[in-house]
């Protein structure tokens, strides 16, 4: 346990700041629990921080802030069972390239690689998934350091309600040291991307989606040109992106012709739409075979702010044409494409696809240009669909609106009132979206 001087913490998108009082690494859960009875004593607020990949303000303190990087080990993996144990402080990339030196694989492929298992569980981040898109939806058990240092296992059949709430507890009910993920054998992914006009794939998104195991696509705003990805377990051999038939289309190369486009469109924002039609023109097809972890979660060398919101299924194809309509104003110059996104629907109390088939549609802007106008003018599409927002990424929404979003909201709130009375794991962001 490592005692830190209070400098500054800043989230990887730089909108997010705070100045705690400590800073601490703690390397077991035992560490953990002295740490927030420590804090119980001078009345200090905790909370745990990820890899910083959140936008919204979820991991902000003032008081005690921890660090994962000491719980970051692999206590128990049982291919029998299907499960793994992990440390809280994992980070996807890793636990994808630990789990495949043993034949296995998350079910979930990630889509942010540098995340902590605990960071995207307690936000509820998803990928695209005909069975399952959310990694909270593979937890099976969790350790958690709750108010007053106890230190519990919280599983189906064991502190029951606690696990229900926790799966995707925004880190309001307590610190997360170890969770239970299922796995099951290795496998790979065929993955074919390819153009295709925006009114063609909305008129085919749900059959894009229930054809295959994972399908998504993205939007270049102030065009009608969108890519279409999708990704179905195959018999192999793998067959990298990097030897796939169009080389040129690696990664490493997109990300860094992108990466311009951004630099340019910053500096001169009005030649964002002429940018956006030669890149959407230079938009090719190609198919590659990869494991999962790597499929999805590619490297992103643009920092971005993002918004994002969870819709009813079919509210999808209205709500994608505002946006378009919106973007057509003219008034609005948005680089980054429109990802969109599926999953079905899920039992989590605060999951964004709690009861319902669900779309996601994140939009984003290169970080330090002006966001604040565009994001206001897609909330209000995406709240008048019934939108729920991501819970780490940027929205305005509070308690009033998510009460009325999540049928289980006071079941959640209930329990962190048992849980948590005295807020020590609160802060501003939680305040204002779960209320007092």
């Amino acid at each position: 346990m490592t005692g830190l001087s209070p400098t500054p913490w800043k989230n990887r998108a730089g909108n997010q700041t705070s100045r705690p009082r400590r800073a601490d690494t703690p390397r077991s859960p035992e560490e953990v629990s002295a740490l927030v009875r420590r804090a119980a004593a001078e009345g200090l607020r905790v909370k745990a921080v990820g890899a910083g990949h959140s936008c919204s303000a979820v991991a902000v303190t003032d008081g005690v802030l921890l660090r994962p990087d000491g719980l970051t080990a692999i206590s128990a993996a049982d291919p029998a069972a299907g499960t793994v144990t992990v440390g809280a402080g994992v980070r996807l990339d890793r636990l994808g390239d630990l789990l495949a030196d043993h034949g296995l694989a998350l079910g979930v492929p990630a889509d942010l690689a540098g995340q902590t298992v605990a960071g995207a569980t307690a936000t509820g981040a998803h990928g695209t998934g005909r069975a399952t898109a959310s990694l909270s939806g593979l937890v099976r058990a969790m350790e958690v350091v709750l108010a007053d240092g106890e230190i519990v296992l919280c599983a189906p059949h064991e502190n029951a309600e606690l696990f229900a709430g926790a799966r995707v507890g925004l880190g309001a009910l307590g610190i997360v040291t170890a969770v239970t993920l299922a796995v099951e054998p290795a496998f790979l992914l065929d993955v074919r991307e390819e153009p295709a006009p925006f009114d063609e794939v909305l008129e085919h998104f749900d059959e894009l989606r229930s054809d295959h195991d994972h399908a998504e696509f993205s939007w270049i705003p102030h065009t009608d040109c969108c890519t279409v990805r999708r990704a179905n377990r195959g018999a192999g051999p793998a067959r990298p992106p990097s030897r796939a038939r169009f080389p040129r289309d690696d990664q490493l190369v997109a990300n860094a012709v992108f990466a311009l486009a951004c630099r340019l469109g910053k500096a001169a924002p009005r030649a964002v739409p002429r940018l956006a039609r030669i890149t959407g023109r230079a938009r090719r097809e190609r198919t590659y075979t990869e494991v999962p972890h790597k499929v999805f979660a590619g490297p992103r060398r643009v920092r971005f702010v993002e918004m994002e919101y969870a819709l009813p299924l079919g509210a999808l194809a209205a709500a994608l044409r505002d946006l378009r309509e919106l973007v057509g104003l003219g008034e609005e110059y948005v680089s980054f494409p429109v990802t969109v996104r599926a999953a079905p629907a899920d039992d989590m109390w605060l999951s964004t696809a709690y009861g319902r088939d669900t779309a996601y549609v994140a939009v984003r802007m290169v970080r330090g240009t002006p966001h604040e106008r565009f994001f206001a003018a897609v909330e209000e599409i995406m709240t008048a669909y019934q939108g729920r927002p991501h819970w780490g990424r940027l929205h305005t929404r509070d308690a009033a609106y998510l009460a009325d979003a999540y049928p289980r909201f006071a079941s959640f709130t209930a329990l962190r009132d048992r849980v948590d009375p005295e807020r020590r794991f609160g802060n501003d962001y939680l305040r204002r979206v779960l209320g007092e």
